[in-house]
């Protein structure tokens, strides 16, 4: 039985403006529709890339997105800032309306958009349950019957009965997430929020939308940048790349799929020097040799450097790399001598640099790669030149768990590359 359909639902806004922006647009809108002729503003605008600057000043947020959902199914909806996963969600919620298509669904929907959605500030914890149990459409009775359990789940007792105005966003949360998931609704339907708990807040969280989804038969739409909650709670995945629904099926299907859209030019870098001494190109590639941004945990990672030395400098040469998180701290350093390696032609050598799996913990990383003679000459430097994100998916995560930062030598693995 299908709980939501969504047939080519998209959604156009105007940059800077509130709905189109001015009242000859709307007019124009409404005598269109008036005459039974197109919007004229559905043939214009542009996808919604934040890496570009764009011309038009109407940008697509969704287009053409079609997509069945079926009662009791959990699906994580997965996709990078910007690619409109959060707009779906509000369509979804009827927060706001799609620009065309139509969404049809069964049962009643409890939404947690944002911190807070639907709360009143000026009102207590108590008097927001029932407010929210309200807009559910649930009695009085019914809410009174779940009241206890919502207010032990969410562990603010001793604050129900004051404003949430006062709450810490935390509290906020937690009440908020208590109500959504206790009160009785056929589609749950959760955004980023749950990053706002601690770790044990978000792991009580995700067991009650197990619960929720194979016990109640009630069917969930989690989007989270968690991939390992999502892998865990979730059987089916839908993957939006700048507003495009580029997968829709099983969620490790959806977990491939969101991994390969990563690939971006941060995974490359082409020198245009001249110098007789210089690092002319860096790659980052998976197993099968794909240049990629993002990889699982346990997915090993290859650097392949192409760089020119003068024979002077080959038997004390070295070409390394050292890697530093988001938060500019070096993880690990790694060096070969360049005499290791057999030049593939004129001063020219073709390396790669095997980064183990199970290593580095989910995170984002740039490398710094560099050419020298130690303690003596810095003959090419690269800096931040090509970055990679180790994405989290729920694998071996016991590996890592409390992992720490500082600056190793890793045992890298060397050799010559025929690419």
């Amino acid at each position: 039985m299908l709980a939501i359909k969504a047939e080519n639902i998209s959604k156009q806004y105007r940059l800077g403006q509130v709905g189109t922006g001015t009242l000859s647009h709307d007019l124009n809108r409404f005598y269109h529709k008036l005459v039974g002729k197109e919007d004229p503003y559905l043939k214009i605008g542009e996808a919604n890339d934040r890496s570009t600057k764009g011309e038009s000043e109407y940008v697509w947020s969704l287009r053409d997105i079609n997509f069945e959902i079926e009662q009791g199914d959990a699906v994580g909806i997965i996709g990078r800032n910007g690619a409109g996963k959060s707009t779906l969600l509000k369509l979804l919620s009827k927060v706001t309306k799609p620009t065309t298509g139509s969404i049809k669904s069964k049962g009643r929907i409890a939404s947690l958009l944002e911190v807070g959605t639907g709360f009143h500030p000026e009102m207590t914890g108590r008097e927001n349950i029932f407010l929210n149990g309200a807009i559910l459409g649930m009695t009085r009775k019914e809410i009174t019957r779940k009241f206890d359990e919502i207010v032990d789940f969410s562990g603010v007792e001793r604050y129900i009965d004051t404003p949430v105005k006062r709450y810490s966003s935390g509290m906020y949360v937690r009440l908020a997430f208590a109500v959504a998931a206790h009160l009785e609704s056929e589609i749950l339907i959760v955004d980023e929020v749950l990053a706002v708990g601690d770790a044990d807040f978000q792991k009580k969280c995700l067991g009650k939308m197990g619960d929720v989804t194979k016990g109640e038969g009630r069917t969930i739409l989690f989007v989270s940048h968690n991939l390992a909650a999502v892998n865990t709670l979730c059987n089916k995945g839908m993957v939006l790349e700048n507003g495009k629904l580029i997968y829709d099926g099983m969620i490790n299907g959806a977990m491939d799929a969101y991994i390969s859209s990563g690939t971006t030019s941060s995974n490359m870098y082409v020198s245009e020097s001249h110098d007789e001494n210089d690092i002319k190109e860096i790659k980052v590639v998976n197993k099968e040799g794909h240049l990629t941004s993002n990889f699982y945990f346990n997915e090993n990672i290859t650097i392949q450097i192409l760089f020119t030395i003068a024979q002077e400098f080959v038997e004390e040469g070295e070409i390394g790399i050292r890697v530093t998180d988001q938060k500019e701290r070096v993880v690990f350093s790694t060096q070969e001598k360049v005499s290791a390696f057999t030049k593939t032609g004129n001063n020219l050598y073709r390396v790669n640099c095997a980064i183990p799996k199970n290593v580095l913990v989910p995170n984002s990383y740039k490398l710094l790669t560099a050419l020298h003679v130690p303690n003596k000459k810095l003959l090419s430097v690269k800096e931040d030149a090509v970055s990679f994100t180790i994405e989290e998916t729920g694998t071996d995560f016991h590996m890592y768990n409390g992992a720490d930062y500082g600056c190793i030598f890793l045992k890298c693995k060397w050799q010559n590359s025929n690419n």
